[in-house]
Formats: structure tokens, sequence, C-alpha cells
């Protein structure tokens, strides 16, 4: 270790100060001390446990005994170390760092099967990463529905020692949306498998940091429905957690999205919220009175506490994009010194109307980069176009891409790839289109697919458009929104457009200020255009980030110069044919 005192180049001799003085010039580069870097060690153990998110008990997957998660926090440039163990006894477990690009350790995006063997019960992982750049991240279970069952946390990013946001806040809060069941994941799993087709249903309960009400509001003296008001002492699992500000100050709002189903509205009553950061990237600042948030979405928000300081305000959070049957979640803005028990004397603000998708493209066609940040190259070498349709395979209901369901392999794609196990996946490559004769406005004429586990193998330091193609469901005048997330990259977001993508739309697209994004919506019965390089080796999920429709098969694989990839731990590839080759090997 290099000391940082001086005592490297105290005078000894002349000659030996000035070869210790050239050394330390050649070292600084690669030693990270200017930026203060870090090693970050974290312990964890994974576990059911009994809990009550939303003032009712249930079995929940937490870590540490927590739930969520134990919070994460670094600076840009640290290396994240977290010790995994599996305490859960009928089932393996791995865990994503959503929006962490993995630049050199593709084997630690923690996906199931493409980067990695699950880690069966009672055994530890260790997972070893940078986190490269600033911004607000979150972490998640990537295998079967475990994030439906709880497991997430928050990943905060700030800058690097000695840096600087392009923006100033006097204080910040961290907040982690999801939705809740009473159902069981694995309950949930077998409805979403069985003949006939069993849907989840709607969430009895939205979360803030893993907190909601069940069957009480807080402000059930505005509601219209027979809620009674909660009664709660403050020290409850299910109790919210309340905003403590000072007036006349800027809160900078960390704001991420784990939910498995619900897309979200965040409103703040009478303050207007400034978009400032959006899945780690820096956007022009931009005004809103309330915020779409789509699963798999994070964003920075600062709201300057300029209203009446004599009163406390509403932060609501409901449902958008579904008919809602799940009740808002709240909780209080409270400006201090008057006590957070003084309940506003104004209703939650309403949110918008769950099907008013105007409302929600405005917001996303007002997303714009930050001037000075990197542009995408003006062409692209390869376009893939991605239907995404409801299909029926023998019976049971799936979701499909370009008529192919994912079905993931029991070998990690990584692994597979890297050693040329041929046998491992499908090999014909999947389809990059789909008939131009389909008619996306209409239920499929051939309902019928096919499940696949083919890879799109892209050169490395490609450059790739993806057309997210939106079409109807099996059910007539039904098309969802479906928000995809990309693993190991960003994408730059050229535009959004309405019906079946053409030509005609290309003038459309936007290479002036197109925001980076690791996910991005697709709106009902449009498209959403995308380009990305593929300069990252390793092999990548792209797929909806609606738990139940992933698990239903709406997901594809990208694979990008995993020959580059160096050592991968033999415990990331402990599992099918890898296993049997590491054992040959070794």
């Amino acid at each position: 270790m290099v000391p940082t005192d001086g005592s490297m180049v105290r005078p000894i001799s002349r000659g030996l100060t000035l070869r210790a003085f050239i050394i330390w010039c050649i070292l600084l580069p690669f030693i990270g001390i200017s930026s203060g870097a870090k090693t970050r060690h974290f312990k964890w153990e994974v576990e059911y446990m009994y809990w009550s998110p939303d003032c009712i008990e249930h079995v929940v997957m937490g870590i540490n005994g927590q739930f969520p998660g134990p919070t994460i926090r670094a600076k840009a440039g640290d290396t994240i170390v977290v010790e995994l163990t599996n305490k859960l006894s009928t089932e393996g477990v791995v865990i994503h760092w959503h929006g962490i690009r993995q630049l050199g350790t593709p084997w630690a995006d923690g996906t199931a099967f493409i980067s990695q063997c699950a880690i069966n019960s009672g055994e530890t992982f260790h997972y070893r990463f940078k986190v490269d750049r600033a911004g607000t991240y979150f972490y998640h279970g990537h295998l079967g529905m475990q994030r439906s069952a709880g497991l997430y946390g928050s990943l905060i990013v700030d800058v690097a020692e000695g840096e600087k946001e392009p923006f100033h806040y006097d204080g910040e809060f961290n907040l982690l949306l999801s939705d809740w069941w009473h159902k069981s994941v694995h309950e949930q799993e077998v409805g979403l498998s069985s003949i006939p087709f069993r849907w989840i249903g709607e969430p009895q309960s939205l979360l803030i940091n893993g907190r909601g009400q069940y069957n009480c509001s807080l402000a059930a003296q505005y509601s219209n429905t027979t809620s009674s008001q909660c009664k709660l002492r403050g020290n409850e699992q299910c109790a919210p957690q309340i905003l403590h500000v000072r007036p006349n100050k800027t809160y900078r709002l960390r704001v991420a999205s784990s939910t498995a189903l619900a897309s979200l509205n965040l409103a703040i009553g009478n303050h207007k919220m400034v978009v400032v950061e959006a899945d780690g990237n820096y956007l022009q600042p931009f005004a809103v009175n309330d915020l779409d948030i789509y699963s798999g979405e994070s964003y920075s928000v600062l709201i300057t506490t300029d209203q009446d300081p004599s009163k406390n305000y509403w932060l609501s959070l409901g449902v958008r994009g579904r008919l809602p049957a799940t009740p808002p979640a709240l909780t209080i803005l409270n400006y201090q010194p008057i006590s957070a028990s003084k309940f506003p004397t104004s209703p939650p603000p309403v949110t918008p109307r769950w099907n008013d998708y105007d409302h929600s493209k405005k917001f996303s066609k007002s997303i714009f980069a930050l001037m000075g940040s990197p542009k995408p190259p003006k062409s692209y070498d390869r376009r893939i176009t991605l239907l995404n349709t409801q299909n029926k395979i023998d019976g049971f209901t799936k979701w499909a891409i370009n008529n192919v369901s994912l079905a993931l392999p029991p070998t990690p794609y990584l692994g597979s790839i890297k050693y040329g196990l041929r046998n491992a996946f499908d090999q014909k490559s999947p389809p990059e289109n789909f008939p131009n004769s389909y008619d996306v406005m209409k239920p499929p004429i051939n309902p019928n697919s096919t499940t696949g586990s083919g890879v799109y193998m892209f050169g490395l330091n490609t450059t790739v458009d993806v057309i997210l193609q939106n079409a109807n469901a099996l059910s007539d005048n039904v098309s969802e929104i479906h928000p995809w997330h990309l693993h190991g990259h960003d994408f730059w977001v050229l535009g959004y457009g309405e019906g079946k993508f053409s030509a005609k739309d290309e003038k459309k697209l936007n290479f002036k200020n197109p925001p980076l994004r690791n996910t991005a919506v697709i709106f009902p019965y449009g498209w959403t255009a995308l380009r990305y390089v593929a300069d990252n080796p390793g092999v990548w999920a792209f797929h909806c980030h609606i738990e139940p429709h992933l698990h239903m098969g709406m997901g594809v694989v990208f694979a990008e110069g995993v020959h580059h990839v160096k050592s991968i731990p033999n415990e990331a590839l402990s599992c099918g044919l890898t296993a049997k080759f590491l054992n040959k090997k070794g």
C-alpha cells in the first residue's frame, strides 16, 4: 500500500527521492489514491422471516434480519465486496446489482443461468465489482420471483472524493418503491404456470421503503372509500418513514422502483419537483408536479421547502397503467420544528387517471441528457426489432419476443459461450424481426409460440439499434405497458411513437440530446427506439422488468466479446455443463 503522508518521497538520498517520485507518477493512475477509492465489504445472509410490511404479518425474504435489505452506500470508483450466504432451506438465490454495468466483472451481474449459477442453500458466493459512476441504484433477487418476495434494497453511489454534482442540495432522502401481495410468490409462480392460467392479481399494498398500510389509510378523512384511519404509534414495521425537512432548503429525493408489477406516480402536495438524474445519468433539469416511474427506473428530483412552514404535506404514490385496485401509499413531508403528528390540512395529491397515457408520454418525452453528456454514434451496425406479444404454448399462457418465449438453460451462458459448450443452449440465432404483415393493433391470428434459449451475438464495439414494438395481448383491445431493462450497459432512448415502427419514423428520432438510461418503457400499441454500443464483454439479459412477465418468458439474451472476458470464478459456474467441464479441466 502506498503511504499518503509523504513518506514515500521523504529524502534519504537525492537519487532515491527522484526514483521514488518516478515510481509514484507511474503508479498514481492505478492506485486510486487521488480519488480516495475504497474497498467496502459486506457480509450478508438471505433468509425467510416474518415481517409486517403493510401491518399484516407475512413471510418476507430479508437480508441480515432486515426488510428491505441493507442500503449500500459507496463512492464512484469504490469496489464492493458482498459475501452472500444462502440461508433459504429449499431454494437457490442470486442478487442483481441493478444499474451497475459490471465493467470487467460480468460474472458478478447476479442473473441466474445467464451470468452465474444459483447459489445453493447453505452455500456462500462472493460478489466483487466496481461502482464506476455516481447515481441512484438498487439491488434485487434475479431468480424466479424473489424480488416479489422482498429481496431488494438500495445502492447509492456518491460522486468520487473531490468531485461535485451539477446541482446543489442541503439534504437528501432515499425512497425505494415496491408493491406487495399477501399471496406467497410460490403460489403466484404456480398460478402463472398452470392450465387454466391464474393471474397474480393486483398488489394489496404499495410500499415506500418497505412500509405501507393495508385496510386503513393515513388520510381516511379525505377518502371516498370505507377505509378506517390508521392508528399507528410510529414504531411499527409498517409505520411510514416521515421526511423531516427545514423551511427554505433544497432536498434531493432519490427515487427507485423495485415494483414487481405496478407502474407508479409520485407527487408531493404543493411542491414541484425538478428532475435532475435518471438511472445514474444527469439530465437537463425540468420541473413537474408529479413523476411517473416504471419498474426498474430510478430518478433524482429536487424539491424546495418554500411552502407555509406551519403545515405538513402529503407525499402520495399511486398506480398508473393498470386499473388501480391498490390504494395509494402515503407519507408526510414534515416541516420542522412543527410536529410530524400534525396531519396535512389538505387531501393528498390525486394520481393522474390510470390510462391517461398522454400524461405519461409527455413526461417521458421531456427527458433529455444534460449538455456535455455522451452522444450516440450517428449510425448503427445492426438493428433488431423485438415484437412483444402474449401467446399460448401447449395451452400455457406466455409472453414472447418475435414469437419466442425465453426459457433459460441450466448452464449459465457466460460459461458455456466462454468455453464453447455448444450443447448448453439453442445455437440458432433468435429472430431479428417479425413479418411486415403483422397487425400490432389486433390479437395474433396464430397465438401459438415456441420456447427458446438462443442468444443474439454481437461483435465487440458494434453499434446496435433495438426497436421495442408493443402489440395487442390475447385479450382483445388490451396492450400493456412494458418497462425494458438492459444489463451491463446504458442505451440512448432515441424516441417513442405510435403504432408500428416504419421507415417514416426515422426522422422522429433524437440524436441531439437523447437521455442515457438502463430502463425504458414501451407504451400500449407503440414503439420505443434505443441505441447502444456493445462494448462490455459478457452475456447480458434484456427483459421486461415486470416480474411475472419475465417469469412467463418476456426477455432476450445479448452476448458480446465473451472471449475477452478474463478469469471467471469457478463458484460462478459450478452447475450444469460448466461444472462438468471444470471438473475435467481440473
